[in-house]
């Protein structure tokens, strides 16, 4: 295999990825084969930190409703513990096919994982540790996407990359318009412009600011985070470099 482009890389999976298309909760076939993936991408030397969503347990949105009783700031704390859930799952399927681990969390919450220190998520990065990052931030209103981006940044990693269930970023849409395009390259400004979905607009905002590649991919395609990190174009890379667009 070919030596990894980027030596040390932020992987944002969403909680989605953790359940078949359409289904809720956790299907340890799908964290698995994702599990796999991950190891395969590892063993070429490339350092990797994940950043896990909760959607698939709990998503804040549904607790927004008008006159509901949870508090919005109670909710997203909430989804902060569905992605701690989300990443013991995926510290048993990433050890279960022979990855050493680390799960921390932005919440302190001793009895099962590591809290967040910046200089000791390094450390196990440098120990060949695949580093789970739980409960985002450890504050609300933030998105796990803002998280992601803020943690690479902190750890000083080459490129984040996105993992999604289409091909990359499109025009529109691709599950509603099957003529959406999809772009190969983007700047950031362009997504800010065109509100086009790829993060939030903080994540992006951040990015941009401190030039932090993003790459938006298929991760249901087997091989293509193989393919990102040794430099294949797979899905669509978003930098501050003018793009037409």
């Amino acid at each position: 295999m070919a030596d990894p482009k980027y030596k040390r890389i932020l992987l944002k999976l969403s909680g989605e990825s953790f359940s078949p298309s359409g289904e809720r909760g956790i299907s340890m076939d799908e964290v698995v084969h994702i599990s796999r993936e991950i190891f395969e991408a590892q063993q070429l030397g490339c350092q990797i930190a994940v950043v896990i969503g909760g959607g698939n347990i709990l998503r804040g949105s549904q607790f927004t409703a008008k006159n509901n009783t949870v508090q919005e700031a109670t909710a997203h704390y909430m989804g902060m513990l569905a992605t701690v859930i989300n990443g013991l799952a995926l510290q048993d399927a990433l050890e279960s096919v022979g990855c050493k681990t680390r799960l921390m969390s932005a919440i302190k919450m001793d009895g099962v994982c590591e809290p967040y220190i910046r200089r000791r998520a390094d450390r196990h990065l440098q120990k060949g540790r695949i580093v789970i990052l739980g409960a985002g931030t450890g504050g609300p209103f933030v998105t796990t996407d803002t998280a992601a981006a803020l943690r690479s940044m902190e750890l000083g990693c080459d490129i984040l990359m996105k993992a999604t269930r289409v091909d990359g970023v499109y025009t529109e849409d691709p599950e509603k318009n099957p003529h959406a395009v999809l772009y190969s390259d983007l700047a950031f400004q362009t997504v800010i412009e065109k509100n086009l979905r790829v993060m939030d607009s903080t994540a992006i905002s951040h990015c941009m600011e401190h030039d932090m590649p993003l790459m938006v991919f298929n991760f249901r395609k087997d091989g293509n985070i193989i393919k990102a990190i040794t430099g294949d174009r797979v899905g669509t890379m978003v930098t501050n470099n003018k793009v037409a667009g």
